[in-house]
This record gives C-alpha cells, sequence and structure tokens, in this order.
C-alpha cells in the first residue's frame, strides 16, 4: 500500500501540533480526506482543504457516537492535561479503547497508537531496541503498556494493523522550555554516572507516522527516535552554548526518567529519513528561526 493507492480517511484523535503536522502531509494528496477530533474546537480560516475539526472528549464514548462514516485509518495522539495516574488512564486507554471502539464498524484498515519510550526503564549504557523488553519506571509508562496490550489483542481479534509507535523526547518550534531553562541558568544535568538522552523533532514524528500509515506490511511495534542518544550533560552543554546560557551546573538525572540509549534502525530500515537525525542540528535551527 502507499499513499497513492487507496484514498485515506483519517481520524486524528487528540489532533494537535503533531497530529495536524500529519494532516498536512496526509492531504497533499487531494484524494484524501482528515478529521481532527479535540475535545475544544477554536475558529480558525487555516483550515486545509480535506480537513474537518470534531468536537468531542475521548473520556466520554457519548460524544463519540457520530464519528465519519468509512474511516480508514486512525491516528491516537492524544495526550493529557495534567501528570497524573488517573488523567494517563483516562486517555491512553480509556481514551483508546472509546474511540477505537466507536469506529469499529468502519472500513478500518490501521491504528495507529502514539505511545512513549517510557515503555522502558533504567537501562544506562545498553542500547535499546524493540526487542527490548518493557520495565517502565513510573504509571505513565504501565499505563502505556497496558494500552499498547489491548490494541495489539483488539488488532487480532479483528484482524486489524495496529501500531504502537514509541516516541521520544518531542521537541520543535514553539517547545523551547528546556532552552529557556538553560538560557536563565536553571537546568542542570549530572556529568557522571551519565544519563542518556533521547529526542525526536516534531517534523521528523510526522513524517515517520504519516510513512508508517501505509508503509506494507509493518511490525506492531517501533521506537521513533533520532540517530544520537547523548549524554545529557553533552547535550545541555550544546543547547546552552547554543542560547547563550551559562554552562549548566552539575545535578541529578530526574528520576522520573530512566538512562537509555534508543536504536532507531528498526524504523530507518523501513526507508524513513530524519531531517533532523541529530537534535543539536535540530535545535540550533529553532534557535536561529527565533
Amino acid at each position: 500500500m502507499n499513499m497513492r493507492s487507496t484514498p485515506i480517511r483519517l481520524l486524528i484523535a487528540g489532533c494537535g501540533d503533531l497530529g495536524m503536522r500529519v494532516a498536512l502531509k496526509v492531504l497533499q494528496d487531494p484524494d484524501h480526506r482528515v478529521w481532527g477530533l479535540k475535545r475544544s474546537i477554536q475558529n480558525s480560516t487555516e483550515i486545509p482543504a480535506g480537513f474537518q475539526w470534531l468536537a468531542a472528549d475521548l473520556s466520554k464514548p457519548e460524544t463519540l457516537t457520530k464519528l465519519p462514516e468509512g474511516l480508514t485509518h486512525i491516528l491516537f495522539c492524544a495526550a493529557p492535561n495534567i501528570r497524573t495516574e488517573q488523567d494517563y488512564r483516562a486517555v491512553y486507554l480509556n481514551g483508546l479503547q472509546n474511540v477505537v471502539l466507536a469506529a469499529q464498524h468502519s472500513d478500518m484498515k490501521r491504528i495507529i497508537f502514539v505511545s512513549s519510550t517510557a515503555v522502558y526503564g533504567e537501562h544506562l549504557h545498553e542500547w535499546i531496541d524493540e526487542r527490548t523488553p518493557v520495565q517502565p519506571k513510573n504509571f505513565n509508562g504501565r499505563i502505556l503498556v497496558e494500552a499498547e496490550k489491548w490494541l495489539e489483542h483488539f488488532g487480532k481479534e479483528r484482524q486489524l494493523e495496529t501500531l504502537s509507535l514509541r516516541l521520544s523526547g518531542i521537541y520543535g518550534p514553539g517547545r523551547a522550555f528546556l532552552l529557556d531553562k538553560l538560557r536563565q541558568g536553571q537546568a542542570s544535568a549530572p556529568t557522571y554516572p551519565v544519563h542518556w538522552v533521547n529526542r525526536i523533532h516534531v517534523d521528523d514524528a510526522a513524517t515517520a507516522i504519516t510513512h508508517l500509515m501505509t508503509f506494507n506490511q509493518p511490525e506492531n511495534t517501533y521506537i521513533v527516535t533520532d540517530s544520537h542518544p547523548l549524554p545529557m550533560r553533552t547535550l545541555y552543554e550544546s543547547l546552552a552554548k547554543l542560547v547563550g546560557g551559562p554552562v549548566p551546573p552539575e545535578g541529578p538525572a530526574p528520576d522520573f526518567v530512566g538512562s537509555k540509549r534508543l536504536s532507531n534502525a528498526k524504523l530507518l530500515s523501513t526507508g524513513v529519513k530524519l531531517r533532523w537525525p541529530d537534535c543539536r542540528d535540530g535545535y540550533a535551527q529553532i534557535i536561529q528561526s527565533g
């Protein structure tokens, strides 16, 4: 299957920045149609041709009774507003179940769930790929594992292709929190032990999702990250220099994120081309663009 062989009717559940980037890439083919689902819709004159907003709450099945007919794909990329176990479960597990079950009588071909590398725990210097056993460190990772397993089981029961994409930390335009902290000297990083971090530019994430939406005979799970995991201190020192901030002071790694070196070899083997394989270049472009 490829993007131009069969018209796509895509529902993006939780259509924010990442979802809209996917929508714009899909809609490069005028035969495709995309619906963006959010709890509240803001009026905008910049709605692309072939796109339509839908107002619904993923945690309330009664708001999902009028989904478009003939959907062929679902992209689930919703995220909770609050970092609590209750909110994560309401969005990532219950929300996923609600929207998938509401659309199950359509012409569905593939469901893509945007998960996270939080499903992996602490791995120090070890390389991690899709064969690495999941061992989440906190409740967010545990709930994501539950959601992935439910979706895989649902897909097998319905003979439906389901993909769980485990994204590393997303950065990009409008996501300047880390840069602001480094500029102000408010971000620290450890020197030893080395704490590995991983990033993916939001547009590269959208490129990967769009590619895998129609990739022939996909596997169930892909890690979506760039090609250069970095020690946190290396990354923070590089970014601090770019923004004109002080050298980050010594400090502990965040206890809610394990150290891991993520491999994107499986993703690249599908033919995905990343514009920003090293996040230092991606961040530099963002800074230069203001």
